[in-house]
């Protein structure tokens, strides 16, 4: 209780950009891993973007591996059973007619339905091209759109920083899809595209104080550019927490209590996509975003010349905890 009490006042201040090392090192291994999950294993597209059959059927007194089981006696070998209250949705891959028909008779006779509530929809994969291209289409417009803004509002280095945590963010909730086998359909696409809202909102937020203080820095400053923007951070950090703290708790109850008690399995494509994205958007607001942009700052001839100065004259500035020197002192 008194370390969350410090923190609420801003009493604490945590060296992110001084442990810049850690951080890359740590998004480095995530990066590798979710790769490795996205080639080796692939992300397990639903029926919506590759094609096949859905069957749904009422049966409230079904079980997930008696609906499995009927369905692969009948010859089908992609089965994923959703429930959702005393309906089932069962995907399948595209079937012949043959066996939609055996399909039906055998979902009839083992759960006691009458074959015209049996529904079934027939999907093909161009539909899910057109789908995927135009998400392409919108995810472009919308980095686009986002440099335009970071650009103008902030400056071209905070909206590549900004740009290169977002990527971050989504290759890493990518690689949890393949790893876990999680079904990839359209409530997926929303789930990445709300990921990418979240990220940038928070990078705003740290942005934007970090400009404000950074703004006061001259040839006389006692900080150089990584402590002033450590300072920012450690400013918005419980703002931060706070934030991703109360966004994430629903989502996470969606996602563990909606899908295992109450079978809400419609949701966990959206809901996995939310609590690893807001998990991950938080981190590399903090430690992936800031760090990098004082990388491309302190390259910069004016906040060198602060640093040599510091440097020579033995200063560590106050307000924060000291940040990694620039390129240029840890050669001087």
């Amino acid at each position: 209780m008194g370390l969350g009490r410090r923190l609420y006042r801003g009493e604490i201040d945590v060296d992110f950009v001084g442990k810049w090392r850690l951080w890359y090192s740590l998004s480095a291994f995530l990066l590798i891993v979710s790769i490795a999950g996205l080639l080796i294993n692939g992300l397990n597209l639903g029926v919506e973007f590759k094609g096949g059959s859905v069957f749904s059927f009422p049966a409230k007194t079904a079980a997930v591996e008696d609906v499995r089981a009927t369905f692969k006696d009948a010859g089908v070998h992609q089965v994923i059973a959703q429930t959702a209250g005393e309906r089932w949705r069962v995907t399948t891959e595209a079937l012949p007619e043959n066996t939609l028909n055996t399909v039906q008779s055998a979902v009839a006779k083992e759960f006691s339905v009458p074959v015209n509530q049996i529904n079934v929809q027939l999907i093909g994969p161009s539909w899910g091209g057109e789908v995927s291209t135009k998400a392409w289409i919108g995810l472009g417009v919308f980095m686009l759109a986002i440099i335009l803004y970071l650009s103008m509002a902030f400056e071209p280095k905070m909206a590549l920083a900004a740009i290169v945590a977002l990527i971050h963010d989504l290759v890493i909730t990518a690689g949890v899809y393949a790893w876990s086998g999680f079904e990839v359909t359209p409530a997926t696409l929303l789930g990445f595209l709300t990921i990418l809202g979240y990220s940038l909102y928070d990078a705003v937020v740290v942005f934007d104080m970090i400009k404000e203080v950074t703004a006061k820095l001259g040839t006389t400053s006692k900080q150089t550019y990584s402590m002033a923007a450590n300072n920012a951070l450690n400013h918005t950090l419980i703002r931060s927490l706070n934030t991703s703290l109360v966004a994430i708790l629903p989502v996470a109850a969606i996602l563990f209590i909606g899908t295992t008690l109450l079978g809400a399995g419609t949701l966990k494509d959206l809901s996995l996509a939310l609590f690893v994205g807001m998990i991950v958007g938080t981190y590399s607001s903090l430690c992936v975003a800031t760090p990098l942009l004082v990388t491309l700052k302190e390259r910069e001839p004016k906040y060198q010349a602060i640093a040599r100065r510091l440097a020579a004259t033995g200063g560590s500035g106050k307000g924060g905890p000291k940040g990694p020197k620039s390129a240029a002192v840890a050669k001087g």
